[in-house]
């Protein structure tokens, strides 16, 4: 930037390198002088000169003045008597407030100096970092290092502070920034020395900004910038961040669209049930206080529900939105809550597998078995009771039939898992159980099914319930049962056994009979029969018709 280049009226240097971080708007860009004559024209707030040398042992008067100035005449800030020692080198950041309103607090502008600047590291194998508070509206500070050394690596740093050059070996680091009691984080930051190949370096790590832009004329806001010694805009590091998919899986109707709030402002509007985010990010490291509120909310006054979170920086995460809100209809009523799972995948650990994160979301379902009858790989989930997340299951990309098993081993239904099908090779699934087995006791709400997210936002994708196919029925008194799900009659057509009549009945999840008919064969051994749904509840039954010896049961749906 042209600043103290060496000239042979001086016979000594020092080093110094310059850091506008003088947040007031009217600051934004500055001209520097020197004893009258310019030095830094244009510089631009979050800018470095970087490394450079400067004339030693005289006195220099430094005039700073507004962008585009024509001379140090118009000066709004004189700082006299400037003297630099010969070969010291010097870290100097402008800071403080210009205006004489618009900025709460507002201390003076002037320029701090640390005299005893590095331009490498003390040890080949560290990063020297030199820490500044220059945030006018920050508290005094503690840092936290949560990434590597778990430990408090700053105490009471104030606005205006220096900490002394922190030698840090080379590594990738999480930066909390904490209030001077050491428990409430107000950032998080992820400090990457190592990704960033800053080994053997010396860093200027400055706080800058505004944590209330508001009360700042609505300034930067507050963030955590380095300098590695090379002129030009200073690096932000960026704000710890954690990977989040959050799934709406609560069946009570008064919360079919809900509005989620993330503390205070609104994150997600118009939020409904069988619907997920997709992964996204949100600020990890930091207490975030989740807010459930009704659709259509006016504000976060009215949530009903609030959870505070805090999330790991580099963490994925999968949240379910379950249980019940209302005080009545539903039963079992289990509390609405946010269930988490930490370590969550965006794709599966091998390109040819689908890994699938099954959680157990149904209020009113009991503990289940899942055991994969289509290609026989047997029992793959055991004893998974409400509320509960099942380990991600590594399997290989093929088309599944899933039958869910009470604990005697009855099979409740079977649905199809079409991952190959769906062309889900190499991703990862998250499967929720929705819904209610026996809707009419839970306000007439929708019924069980498995619901699947691939990790995209949008609508969860129903898994079909699987229909015998025409080869197994063949087998099996070749028995067609149609349309299935059903709105009001299932038309069956089957072979008997012998010519005998068959027996139909309609059994729930609870294994109650809900009707029962019999039906002749006709002369030709075939038996068609019409089974009236339409006094049933929606939900999950189980078809049964005897013929003979011969006993054959389908799962069938009624939905309306």
């Amino acid at each position: 930037m042209g600043l103290f280049m060496p000239a042979v009226a001086f016979a000594q240097f020092a080093r110094i390198e310059v850091i506008h971080n003088c947040a007031d708007a009217a600051a934004a860009t500055v001209d520097v002088y020197a004893n009258g004559g310019s030095l830094i024209p244009d510089f631009a707030f979050r800018t470095t000169t970087g490394w450079i040398n400067a004339p030693a042992g005289i006195p220099l008067t430094i005039q700073i003045a507004p962008g585009n100035s024509t001379s140090a005449a118009q000066a709004f800030a004189t700082i006299p008597n400037v003297t630099f020692m010969a070969n010291m080198k010097y870290v100097i950041i402008a800071t403080g407030i210009q205006s004489t309103t618009g900025y709460n607090p507002a201390p003076a502008f002037t320029l701090e100096v640390f005299p005893m600047g590095q331009e490498d590291a003390a040890l080949g194998t560290n990063t020297d970092v030199l820490v500044y508070h220059g945030s006018t509206d920050a508290p005094i500070v503690d840092v936290f290092e949560t990434g590597v050394v778990d430990a408090t690596i700053i105490q009471d740093l104030a606005y205006g502070d220096f900490a002394g050059y922190l030698p840090l070996p080379t590594d990738d680091y999480v930066i909390e920034v904490r209030d001077e009691t050491g428990t409430v984080t107000v950032k998080s930051y992820d400090a990457p020395l190592a990704t960033l190949g800053l080994s053997g370096e010396a860093v200027v790590v400055v706080a800058s900004g505004f944590l209330d832009p508001s009360q700042n004329s609505n300034g930067a806001a507050f963030g955590l910038f380095a300098s590695t010694g090379a002129a030009g805009p200073l690096l932000p590091l960026p704000e710890s961040k954690a990977r989040v998919e959050i799934i709406h899986n609560c069946a009570d109707l008064a919360a079919s669209t809900v509005d989620v709030y993330l503390n205070g402002s609104i994150a997600i509007p118009d939020f409904a049930f069988r619907t997920t985010t997709g992964f996204i990010d949100l600020p990890a490291g930091v207490e975030l206080n989740i807010g459930i509120a009704p659709g259509n909310s006016q504000s976060a006054a009215d949530v009903i529900a609030n959870f505070p979170v805090t999330l790991e920086s580099g963490e994925t995460y999968t949240v379910v939105a379950t249980g019940i809100v209302s005080p009545t209809g539903y039963n079992p009523a289990p509390t609405f809550g946010l269930q988490i799972h930490a370590m969550s995948r965006e794709a599966a650990l091998v390109s040819s597998n689908t890994d699938v994160l099954v959680f157990h979301g149904s209020t009113d379902a009991p503990m289940v078995d899942v055991v994969e009858i289509g290609v026989g790989a047997g029992q793959i989930i055991n004893d998974l009771s409400y509320n509960e997340f099942n380990p991600y299951l590594e399997l290989g990309t093929a088309d599944y039939v899933l039958e869910i098993q009470d604990q005697a081993g009855n099979g409740v239904v079977s649905y199809s898992a079409p991952l190959a099908t769906l062309s889900l090779d190499g991703a990862a699934v998250t499967v929720v159980a929705s819904g209610f087995l026996v809707p009419g006791q839970n306000s007439g709400g929708p019924g069980f099914g498995l619901f699947a997210s691939t990790g995209s936002a949008g609508p969860l994708l129903p898994l079909p319930i699987y229909t015998v196919s025409v080869n197994e029925a063949d087998a099996q008194l070749n028995m067609n049962v149609y349309p299935n799900p059903s709105v009001d009659v299932l038309n069956v057509v089957m072979n008997s056994e012998g010519g005998a009549d068959a027996y139909f009945e309609l059994i729930d999840v609870t294994g109650r009979s809900m009707n029962g008919t019999t039906v002749p064969a006709e002369a030709n051994g075939q038996i068609r029969a019409q089974i009236d749904a339409t006094a049933l509840p929606v939900g999950i039954y189980t078809l049964r018709a005897t013929t003979g010896s011969t006993v054959v049961n389908r799962t069938v749906a009624v939905q309306r």
